[in-house]
């Protein structure tokens, strides 16, 4: 059983653990938002390979790339999250201005705001996943003899589906906002840029058919219903490195 059958991404229909027929293209239809989002407010780069970390600890990497291979798992439609690098993007992202909320407002009041107001912890990012991830570790342990990263596929995607309805207690957390930053992140890592670390070899372009920001496509308008065959493209180019 994948994460591809979380209710807000899909239509409202409850978890089955016994149902495995979701294709990874309906979660698709939710990664728009995130990834404009992310163009936008800037991103940190990183070149760290997938035995490094910049700010994650040895325990906290594992969780990350066990939930992230979960929430966009590799399938009959090609490699997932854990294979397109999201877990160290995410990592070098918790380890920037990005992690440290280096451009919001952080000094409060830290009242309890509505969905439509968004985040409105005093956390920052990055203390958001240290805060989180060991309480969901102790929650795994007590409710099923191990951390997340060692159950099998099917109890952790019924880990997430426990997060993702606030069941999993988090002290000083509201409900589900842990499981929607993972869940954001994850997208954004999955189809930013590359030269961001993540997207590795344009895997979630590939997905989705974008061929990436090219400077023009004048030969191609007008061309409907015609596959686009030129190579993908990242702002650093055919074969894009992530910076330092």
């Amino acid at each position: 059983m994948l994460l591809r059958q979380i209710t807000v991404l899909t239509d409202g229909r409850p978890f089955d653990a016994d149902a495995v027929c979701v294709s990874r293209r309906h979660f698709l239809g939710a990664t728009a938002v995130a990834l404009s989002a992310l163009l936008f407010t800037g991103c940190t780069t990183s070149s760290a390979p997938v035995s490094a970390t910049k700010y994650f600890t040895a325990s906290e990497m594992r969780f990350v790339r066990a939930a992230v291979s979960r929430l966009i798992p590799a399938d009959e439609l090609g490699p997932g999250a854990l294979e397109a690098g999201v877990a160290e993007f995410i990592d070098s992202q918790l380890a920037g201005s990005f992690g440290q909320a280096s451009s919001w407002y952080m000094q409060g009041p830290w009242h309890l705001g509505t969905q439509q107001q968004g985040y409105q912890l005093s956390l920052t990012p990055s203390e958001l996943y240290r805060s989180a991830i060991p309480p969901v570790d102790a929650y795994c342990r007590q409710r099923h003899g191990a951390i997340f990263a060692e159950l099998p596929a099917a109890k952790q995607d019924e880990v997430l589906h426990a997060l993702e309805k606030g069941d999993v207690p988090i002290p000083g957390i509201p409900k589900d906002t842990f499981f929607q930053a993972l869940l954001q992140n994850t997208m954004e890592g999955f189809f930013a840029d590359p030269i961001y670390g993540g997207n590795r070899n344009f895997i979630g372009w590939k997905l989705i058919g974008f061929p990436g920001p090219r400077y023009n496509y004048l030969e191609e308008i007008g061309k409907f219903g015609v596959p686009y065959e030129q190579p993908f493209v990242s702002l650093g180019g055919r074969a894009p490195k992530a910076e330092a």
